[in-house]
């Protein structure tokens, strides 16, 4: 068979993957979200085999434990976490207009000198922006319930995800032997050693960087409770969260944090650096310690490439987009550099003259 055909072929079968991605988009969210979760608890299910247990009941400890301790945590956290939220949300407006009259006070005819414009039309230009940030908030939050997930949707996502969870962890190895079964015989070991690479970045870095998430979000959100910030525990938990995307959860929860301060402590400038504090410390702890020794930089997963996957993903497809972001970033990775590595080696690279030329 010719490059070109397998060429055809591959790109057909990409095509088809994606149209179908495409379709289903709408109801893929529990069974991504279930082959996540296996994937992520498949080596634990394995070590568990090597100790003597069956596959079967290896899956069911594993299963029942993570449920049991999800529910734990959704029933300590989710309220406090939930009314924080829509407390911050109803008082957002609020904390806007504070900060019109903050901009206005701290500028007192600067800011309009430094602009070359007249202080009128920058108040005035103030003043419209925080109107429409009013407006925007004010139309957001009865959207929300519209626009967010069904009841429907997340009966779905809490009923069908563990199921498919479990299903998929119980048959994991031998899903992964019926693949290997059908590789084309003579690209097979290219195509396995691929599949190790894409497996070594995408579990190096999804592994490591929970772990990362997790103790982010009890930094900041003990942390920033301790020095008396209101709203702390949701801004702390968000921001752990979204610290999924590298430098994205600290950047939100600095922003949001040091705001809510100012408007809280304003003028103790002891109590606004201690919110500070807590994030420097945080980020410390991340950069000398968590990322190097659990993610590293040998999974080949740039910081930038790594938030264009997700955002593209998920503009794309939504939250499922988001899901698969990163396996097919990780995949995208090895693929890109496997080829230049071919590339290299190839007389297109090295020309008539070979290597000495």
């Amino acid at each position: 068979m010719t490059i070109q055909r397998q060429f055809a072929i591959w790109a057909l079968v990409i095509g088809v993957f994606v149209l179908s991605l495409w379709l289903l988009k709408s109801i893929l969210l529990p069974f991504v979200a279930g082959m996540a979760i296996a994937y992520l608890l498949d080596p634990l299910a394995d070590r568990l085999e090597r100790l003597g247990l069956s596959r079967l009941l290896a899956t069911t400890l594993i299963t029942v434990t993570f449920l049991a301790l999800t529910v734990v945590s959704m029933i300590l956290l989710l309220p406090v976490l939930y009314n924080q939220s829509m407390a911050l949300l109803e008082i957002m407006p609020d904390l806007i207009q504070r900060g019109q009259l903050f901009m206005l006070e701290m500028g007192d005819g600067r800011l309009a000198q430094l602009l070359g414009a007249r202080a009128p039309d920058v108040e005035k230009a103030i003043t419209d922006s925080v109107g429409n940030s009013v407006k925007w908030l004010v139309d957001l939050l009865p959207s929300l319930g519209s626009q967010g997930l069904q009841f429907v949707g997340l009966i779905s996502l809490i009923v069908v995800t563990p199921v498919v969870a479990f299903y998929l962890l119980l048959d994991w190895d031998r899903m992964v032997e019926r693949i290997d079964a059908l590789l084309p015989r003579d690209h097979a070991e290219t195509i396995r050693q691929l599949a190790r690479d894409i497996n070594t970045v995408l579990a190096g870095f999804v592994r490591g960087q929970v772990i990362v998430c997790l103790v982010l979000g009890v930094i900041y959100a003990v942390g920033l409770s301790l020095v008396g910030l209101r709203f702390g525990l949701a801004v702390g938990i968000i921001a752990g969260i979204i610290s999924f995307i590298p430098y994205l959860g600290t950047i939100v929860g600095f922003v949001v944090g040091v705001a809510l301060a100012l408007f809280q402590f304003w003028p103790d400038y002891v109590s606004i650096g201690l919110v500070v504090g807590v994030f420097a410390i945080g980020q410390f702890i991340e950069g000398n310690f968590l990322s190097p020794k659990l993610v590293g930089d040998r999974v080949g997963l740039h910081p930038v490439w790594v938030m264009f996957a997700i955002f593209a993903f998920a503009a794309l497809f939504g939250f499922v987009g988001a899901l698969l972001a990163l396996p097919v970033a990780a995949a995208l990775g090895v693929l890109t550099r496997f080829g230049i590595a071919r590339y290299r080696a190839s007389q297109l690279y090295l020309g008539s003259g070979g290597p000495d030329s």
